[in-house]
């Protein structure tokens, strides 16, 4: 599920019916779940994209330093001479490293999104309560 779709869920998901507070209430247990479960989801699956991407470093800075195996190089050719303080900028600049990083940036947002509606969801027990006694104080109880 993409970020997108999650928002989107959590929007329709979040919406409280002044109507009946009551159901909303007693529903709050299985939404808190729900995207608990979500979190605990995207946090493992940064944890998987955060040691391919460590992996991938490791690989790609073996190349760059030249002590890469030799079909390596057969394969993808690499001639140039880099100095060590130099080797960060070809890291930096490697289109796959590139994409792994971005997919582990990525997963943090989601992760983000996912911590705070949870939050969101652990409040929301306050804010109907709220809303109830206003109910009662407009109502003169």
């Amino acid at each position: 599920m993409t970020l997108e779709e999650l928002q989107n869920l959590a929007d329709k998901d979040l919406i409280l019916d002044e109507t009946n507070l009551s159901l909303m209430s007693a529903n709050t247990p299985q939404l808190h779940n729900k995207y608990l479960k979500y979190l605990n989801k995207y946090k493992l699956l940064l944890v998987k994209a955060e040691d391919e991407h460590k992996l991938l470093k490791k690989y790609k800075w073996e190349y760059y330093t030249g002590k890469a195996e030799e079909r390596v190089y057969k394969e993808q050719p690499f001639d140039l001479k880099i100095l060590r303080q130099d080797i960060d900028k070809y890291l930096d600049a490697d289109g796959e490293l590139q994409k792994t990083r971005q997919k582990v940036k990525y997963l943090e947002v989601v992760i983000d999104y996912l911590d705070k509606t949870v939050k969101q969801i652990s409040n929301r027990g306050f804010l109907i309560k709220s809303m109830i006694d206003w109910r009662k104080f407009i109502n003169g109880e």
